[in-house]
Parts: C-alpha cells; structure tokens; sequence
C-alpha cells in the first residue's frame, strides 16, 4: 500500500499520531525501530544540522526534498516533510509538491509565513494575506490530484504568534485553508490549553499539535481526550543527538585514550553497541551472497581482517 494511503488510513481512525521529527536517514531510522508508526522531516533539524544555522528559511528546495528522499528511502513507515512557506508563490508551490511527491514522502506541511520565515516558535514572524495562502493551498492540491490523491495537505499557520495575531485569525484562516484543500490544519506556537481547544472544536478539520517551545507539554492521554489527530515532536531528535555529541567530545577532549576505554565500556549491551550489526552490514553480506559469485564473497571475508557479519 502507498505510504501516503496508510497516512490517510491512520488519520481515519481518529486515534492520536505522536509524530518525532528526524532530520536524516540514520535518526528516521531510530525512530522507526521505537515503534513509531510515522515520522515527520523536521526543517530545523534540517538547518542545524545540514547548515549549521537557525531555522530562518535558508534552505532550500532541493536540499529539504533530498533530506526528505533519503529518510523516505530508509524506513517502511509514513514520512511527512516541513515544506517551509512552499518556497515562493503558488506557482513555486506546484513544483514543490511535485517534487515531494516524487521523492516518496506522504505528505507535507506549508506555512503562511512571509519569505523567508522562521521558527515559528521564535518571535519576528509576518503572515501572508488569507488570499495568497488560499492560493497556495489550491496550487498544492490541484498537483497532489494529479499524482497522488492520497498525498496529505497539511496547511501551518503562525497567524497566532505573528504581529497582531489571535486565535480568531488562526480559526478563520484554518477555515479558508480547508475549503482549499489542506486535510489537516496546523496551529503553530500554540501557548495555552484553552486555544488548542479551540482549535480543535471550531476548526472543521484534524488538528496538529507542536509539542515544543512556547506550547505546554500535555499528556498524551489529554491530548486523546481533547480530539487531537497529530502531536508532533519536532526537535527531540536533533536535540537529543546534540546534547550526546557535545558531551562524548567534551570528554573525549579531557580524557583522552581513558575516556574511549570507558566508553566503550558503558555501550556494552546497548543496541548501538556494535554499530556495524545495527546499521546493517549483515544485511549486505546476505545480499551478496544471493547475488554475487559464492566464491568471490567467501575468499574476501576470509582472507580480510575486521566484523564478520
């Protein structure tokens, strides 16, 4: 089954998607294996890690749908992508959809931040007039018809946290980007329990929920209770990932030849801890011996020095 239909079957059973966000192939691929049945593509994670700069719309085009293509590529599972403001007008937003679709993602999500945005969890966002969303939500629909009826249509608006934003803006605009064609609408930088209630009661569609920055952290179950369709989780991956590499290198930097030796100690038992097994070079060997002359792939892992898968 097409991955974007099992998305769409997944939101028709009305039950709460907890999405993490990766930002590459190997953190899609963690998220998976925890038993996560969707992934999302986050374009902060994407910025930090790929640019090594804050998620101010500095990438582009072509390096978010290659991300997105590799992480597609890596896991079984529904793969959505931050699409950003859908890099320029309505037109731009055709191609982009195109491109998203052809690179085997289910689905993606597109703001109506001025260009070029931000995170929409730090302060200096401008929203688009109502009109130029509306046509860029139509733009992505009309292509997705096209290609993939199944491609799901997330429509962000930061109207909330944007100069003279309200929830009512944010409720008027989730009404005019349904009628458009976005199935899902997304709220960002909620900041109280109160407006997410109303978004999901006065706006006729799922709902998704950002569970980072301003927005309150809630149970999961309240999250359920209050109707809820997606959480997501943008930065955990790429935070998480920071945090162990800034502290591996800054003791690395003080211990020494010490430091690796308790390491590789404390990894023992870890499922990472032989990262040859878990990053699947048995898999390999197993393919070449379906697929290459038996005896060229026995002489070269016998006569070779290192992991045997």
């Amino acid at each position: 089954m097409k991955r974007s239909k099992v998305l769409r079957e997944l939101l028709a059973k009305k039950e709460l998607l907890i999405v993490p966000a990766a930002y590459d192939a190997l953190s899609a691929k963690i998220i998976e294996q925890a038993g996560f049945k969707v992934i999302g593509v986050s374009g902060y994670g994407i910025s930090a890690t790929m640019l090594g700069k804050p998620d101010v719309g500095l990438t582009t085009l072509t390096e978010v749908v290659n991300v997105a293509r590799y992480i597609a590529s890596a896991v079984k599972i529904p793969v959505f992508c931050d699409a950003d403001t859908g890099y320029g007008n309505a037109i731009n937003v055709m191609r982009t959809t195109e491109e998203f679709i052809l690179a085997g993602v289910a689905g993606v999500h597109i703001e109506d931040q001025v260009a070029p945005k931000r995170c929409g969890h730090v302060a200096g966002k401008q929203v688009v007039s109502v009109e130029e969303a509306v046509g860029k939500y139509r733009a992505a629909d009309h292509i997705r018809r096209e290609l993939d009826p199944d491609f799901v249509l997330i429509a962000r608006t930061d109207a909330l946290g944007a100069i003279g934003g309200s929830i009512e803006e944010v409720i008027r605009r989730g009404k005019a980007y349904i009628e458009a064609g976005a199935d899902v609408i997304f709220p960002d930088g909620i900041t109280s329990v109160e407006v997410l209630q109303r978004c999901v009661h006065e706006i006729p569609a799922p709902i998704m929920y950002n569970m980072v920055g301003v927005s309150p952290l809630l149970p999961m179950s309240q999250l359920q209770e209050m109707g809820v369709a997606i959480v997501a989780n943008a930065g955990g991956a790429f935070r998480s990932a920071t945090r162990a590499l800034w502290d591996y290198m800054q003791a690395f930097a003080k211990g020494g030849t010490d430091f690796l030796i308790q390491f590789e100690r404390d990894i023992q038992g870890h499922p990472t801890a032989n990262f040859h097994q878990f990053i699947g070079f048995a898999e390999i060997r197993k393919l070449e011996e379906e697929y290459l002359p038996s005896e060229e792939v026995q002489r070269k892992y016998a006569q070779s020095i290192g992991y045997q898968p």
